[in-house]
């Protein structure tokens, strides 16, 4: 059976997250609020096991990391030192016939969707391949006649504001500027575009800009737009009381640093997470729940010596050595390891819940797409239906989390702007310091004094000042004093939870009660995450004795997992619904289980597996280990 196309795929699972109650619009009977999303009852279970199942990787299975849970607004100063309020912006440009607005690194994603773009590449495309028999030269009266007739007919309905359906001369005007190529280049249908969209006194003067893919009209200059959401803390609303939302859960962890590893006799190295809702003011929220103005965010800062405190206490300092996981921790891991041990643990994790390694990509980010802070990221994509596709018409992939290596910029920022330190001692490196010969010692004290002096210019201290500030530092690493670096795994719960509906759906063919073939959806969770981890059934609804049992079977259960009961409808029936909703156990009590059909069978129950359909025969004393081996 031939795969459905994106569109067509996006369009079926959206349908069935709201038909069984995955994801509704926010606000729906008000006609929605666009960038917000309300989580029904299955929804909320489906999300609530991944955060769990996170926090039980990061913490609970792990001696070296602790958590935290942090106020959604904080101090204001707080954006300032991690330079949100300076840098936090998307360059945004506005329609100015219907007046929507876009964010600029969006035009050419939304260009492919607009529904004027496919006719004129058509139409250009036919001018570009034909050529009048007489002279060879491209058919410039076919295409401006094609055009004509697009502009009066379907341009109206589909761009009404372009510049060539408001004036149709323009038409010429545009395919003038292609009489002398021969032949036509692969990028000149997009400059006839920008031409048919910008106005005639704009083209005179070499101006030509993208038409909005909405409605085809002009778009304004681009412009920064900050993506916080503002609000105000106390009864006026003044710049004094003036805050923000938080568009990140890292800050708080940075701004808390001192206080837990005061509190959790921690050492370095060592981790802090947190899992909370973050804002961003999105421009054009799009792609379903992938991008959105109000989401969550599962977020690990693991804090490491730098690697000049490594070296000296260890000697060396131990770089990756190959693409597989570099194994348990080790003492003279420097940030390259630490680093890459990172991403192939989040890796592994997307594995455990059921992202399979080849829908995953790991994209390791070039210097010029490097945040200013970082030292290296890595961003582990999944190829959703909507990503766009490769050159080998692959999909390419949509982020799920960054694994940032973030130097020490963010503790060394809040120490500088609230003037508190977030240097720790660390005894290893006091003790071991006398013993580094003079020679290495002078090396490593050079690097890190310039590591110092770099962030501290690049903030905007002065030459002089950086060099006294740096100094100090230098000066207090030699006696066991230095400020963390930081590793830093942020992944989006609400994209890894689309990601998993994504994987999860599929089509197949079931035999009905009388054994005649349909077609079934099936959400094929990974046990762990799935929102109802076994469903119960009485065969029939009308058989006191039925009910009862199972409906003790089911109390037996819910002790231990979620457990959905349903006596309507067939039984056919109720597994598909089961089936969609991505249950994987399915428990049958039937004329059997009541000991009618023999003893042997007494208190025995049908167990149906969601993927295969396979029904084994099974006591309901062995139900609780037999579940607990298939989920975990």
């Amino acid at each position: 059976m031939a795969e459905p196309k994106s569109t067509d795929l996006m369009e079926k699972i959206v349908s069935l997250c709201k038909r069984r109650g995955f994801i509704f619009q926010s606000s729906e009977i008000y006609g929605g609020l666009n960038g917000f999303w309300d989580y029904g009852p299955l929804g909320t279970e489906l999300k609530r096991n991944i955060k769990e199942c996170w926090w039980r990787s990061m913490v609970h299975h792990r001696d070296d990391v602790v958590g935290l849970e942090a106020s959604i607004i904080m101090h204001p100063k707080i954006w300032e030192a991690s330079g949100h309020t300076s840098t936090f912006s998307d360059l945004m440009v506005e329609c100015r016939a219907c007046r929507r607005r876009m964010r600029v690194d969006q035009i050419d994603d939304l260009l492919q969707e607009a529904r004027f773009l496919k006719p004129l590449e058509k139409l250009f495309n036919r001018f570009s391949t034909k050529r009048t028999e007489t002279s060879g030269k491209h058919d410039f009266a076919d295409l401006g006649a094609a055009m004509s007739q697009w502009v009066k007919m379907e341009g109206r309905g589909v761009a009404p504001n372009l510049a060539a359906v408001l004036d149709q001369g323009l038409s010429v005007v545009a395919l003038q500027r292609f009489s002398g190529d021969d032949p036509i280049q692969p990028q000149a249908f997009r400059d006839f575009l920008r031409a048919v969209a910008t106005p005639g006194e704009k083209q005179k003067a070499g101006r030509l800009n993208d038409p909005c893919p909405h409605c085809g009209g002009e778009l304004d200059d681009p412009r920064p737009f900050n993506l916080m959401l503002k609000t105000y803390v106390g009864p006026v609303e003044s710049e004094d009381n003036k805050t923000y939302l938080r568009p990140e859960t890292a800050q708080a962890i940075f701004v808390q640093f001192k206080n837990v590893l005061d509190v959790s006799r921690q050492k370095i190295p060592f981790g802090i997470a947190q899992i909370g809702k973050a804002f961003r003011n999105e421009i054009n929220p799009r792609n379903y729940t992938f991008r959105s103005r109000e989401f969550e965010q599962m977020e690990l800062e693991f804090f490491i010596k730098p690697d000049e405190a490594i070296e000296a206490i260890c000697g060396t300092v131990l770089q990756p050595s190959g693409p597989a996981h570099p194994g348990e921790p080790q003492p003279n891991w420097g940030w390259q390891i630490w680093h890459k041990y990172w991403v192939e643990e989040r890796l592994r994790f997307y594995e455990s819940i059921g992202l399979p390694r080849n829908s995953l990509v790991e994209y390791w980010q070039t210097p010029e797409e490097l945040a200013h802070y970082a030292r290296a990221t890595v961003d582990i994509l999944y190829k959703f239906p909507f990503s766009k596709r490769d050159a080998q018409g692959e999909l390419a992939g949509e982020e799920l989390e960054g694994v940032a290596a973030r130097s020490d910029f963010d503790l060394s920022q809040h120490q500088r702007f609230s003037g508190k330190p977030m240097t720790v001692f660390d005894e290893d490196l006091k003790a071991a310091w006398p013993k580094v010969e003079e020679a290495k010692k002078t090396v490593l004290l050079q690097r890190y004094f310039e590591t110092r002096r770099n962030y501290l210019s690049k903030v905007g201290l002065s030459a002089d000042r950086a060099e006294k500030h740096a100094r100090e530092d230098a000066d207090a690493f030699t006696k066991g004093y230095y400020v963390p670096h930081v590793i830093e795994p942020s992944a989006g719960v609400d994209r890894l939870a689309l990601a998993l509906i994504c994987n999860a759906y599929s089509e197949d063919q079931a035999p009905d009660e009388k054994g005649k073939l349909e077609s079934r959806i099936v959400m094929r969770f990974h046990p762990r995450i799935a929102p109802t981890r076994v469903a119960v059934f009485p065969l029939l609804k009308n058989k006191p004795d039925l009910v009862q049992k199972a409906k003790d079977v089911r109390d037996l259960l819910q002790q231990y997992m979620p457990v959905f009961y349903d006596e309507a409808g067939a039984i056919g029936r109720r597994y598909r619904r089961q089936d969609e909703a991505g249950t994987p156990f399915g428990i049958t009590i039937d004329f059997d289980t009541l000991g009618e059909k023999g003893p042997e069978l007494q208190d025995t129950v049908t167990l149906r597996h969601r993927d295969t359909m396979q029904q084994d025969r099974v006591k309901i004393n062995d139900l609780i280990k037999i579940l607990f081996e298939k989920i975990r």
